[in-house]
C-alpha cells in the first residue's frame, strides 16, 4: 500500500476518538499543533461526529486519519500499527507518535448478583470489559514500543474516573477496569521512564458523554455533581482535553504515574444538601 509522505509535526494516537474526551482532546491537540491518528467503533448513524470532528482537525491545518475498528482486536491494532508505521516510513524526517490517549468506553454495565445467571454479569463480559477499558492500553503501548513508534519524551493518557474508587449500581465490572487502568498507567510510568516517557490517569468530574448516558441512574449523577461541583457546573470534555494539552508541555516532563483530577474540585466535596457553587457560606 502506498501512503503520501506526511509533513514533521507531532502525532498523537487517540484510543476512542469520536466523541466524548477523545473527540474534545483530538481537536485540542490540533490546536497545539498536533496531527491526529484516531482510533474509533461507530456504526453509521454515529459517523457524522467523526466527520465533524475530522474536519475541525483538518480546518486546523493537520492531518487526521481516523481507523473505524475495534481497538481491542489484535489483529486490528496490527493492521494500525503497520499502517502507521508504513506513512512514516514514507516520510524522511521519521517521525513518531508522541502523545497517546486511552479513551476506550465500552463495557458491560451489570450487577455481580442477582436472581438468575441472566440477571448478572457473566464471566465473558466481565473479561471483554477488562480487556478492552484496561488491559488494551498496554498491548497498544507495547506494540509502539516493539515497532519503534513512541517517541523518547512522549505522552501517555489513560481517562480513569472516581468509579474506580467508589460503588455505583451495574458499574462493577467498569470500576475494576478503571481500578486496572490506573494500575497499568503506573507500571507504564516505571518500565518507561528510560525513554523519559510519562504515563498518567487523567480522573475527570462527572462530565455528560455518550458513555455516561448508559449507565444506569445517569441522570441522577448529572444532578448531584452540577449541585456539589464549586463551579456551579459540570466537568466538559474541553476541560480534560484542556488539561491533557498542559500536560504534553516540555514544563511537564516530570508529572508521571499520577491519577489527576479534572473536575474543578468536584471529587473532594462530600456534599448532598443544596447547591453549593456560592459557598458554604451565605
Amino acid at each position: 500500500m502506498e501512503h503520501k509522505v506526511i509533513h514533521n509535526k507531532p502525532w498523537a494516537l487517540i484510543l476512542g476518538a469520536s466523541s466524548g474526551f477523545g473527540g474534545a482532546a483530538a481537536v485540542e491537540l490540533a490546536k497545539h499543533g498536533y496531527n491526529i491518528f484516531g482510533v474509533h467503533l461507530d456504526r453509521q448513524i454515529t459517523m457524522p461526529n467523526v466527520v465533524q470532528i475530522i474536519k475541525k482537525i483538518e480546518k486546523l491545518g493537520q492531518h487526521a486519519v481516523f481507523f473505524n475498528i475495534n481497538a481491542a482486536d489484535p489483529i486490528k491494532r496490527e493492521e494500525v500499527l503497520d499502517e502507521i508505521q508504513e506513512r512514516f516510513d514514507a516520510d524522511k524526517e521519521h517521525p513518531k507518535i508522541k502523545v497517546l490517549i486511552h479513551s476506550l468506553a465500552f463495557g458491560a454495565l451489570k450487577p455481580y448478583f442477582g436472581k438468575t445467571a441472566q440477571d448478572v454479569i457473566s464471566q465473558a463480559q466481565m473479561t471483554m470489559t477488562l480487556d478492552v477499558m484496561a488491559h488494551s492500553l498496554v498491548y497498544w503501548t507495547q506494540e509502539l514500543v516493539f515497532k519503534n513508534l513512541l517517541a523518547e519524551g512522549g505522552r501517555i493518557f489513560a481517562l480513569t474516573s472516581a468509579g474506580s474508587q467508589t460503588v455505583i449500581p451495574s458499574y462493577g465490572a467498569v470500576s475494576a477496569a478503571k481500578a486496572a487502568l490506573e494500575s497499568h498507567i503506573r507500571q507504564i510510568s516505571v518500565e518507561l521512564g528510560f525513554m523519559k516517557v510519562t504515563a498518567n490517569a487523567i480522573m475527570a468530574g462527572v462530565t455528560d458523554t455518550p458513555a455516561l448516558k448508559k449507565i444506569p441512574g445517569s441522570d441522577k449523577m448529572l444532578e448531584s455533581a452540577k449541585a456539589k461541583n464549586p463551579g456551579g457546573r459540570l466537568t466538559l470534555p474541553e476541560d480534560v482535553a484542556k488539561a491533557i494539552a498542559l500536560l504534553c508541555e516540555d514544563s511537564a516532563s516530570w508529572i508521571s504515574g499520577n491519577v489527576i483530577g479534572v473536575d474543578g474540585g468536584e471529587y473532594i466535596v462530600n456534599y448532598t444538601g443544596e447547591k453549593i457553587s456560592k459557598g458554604f457560606y451565605k
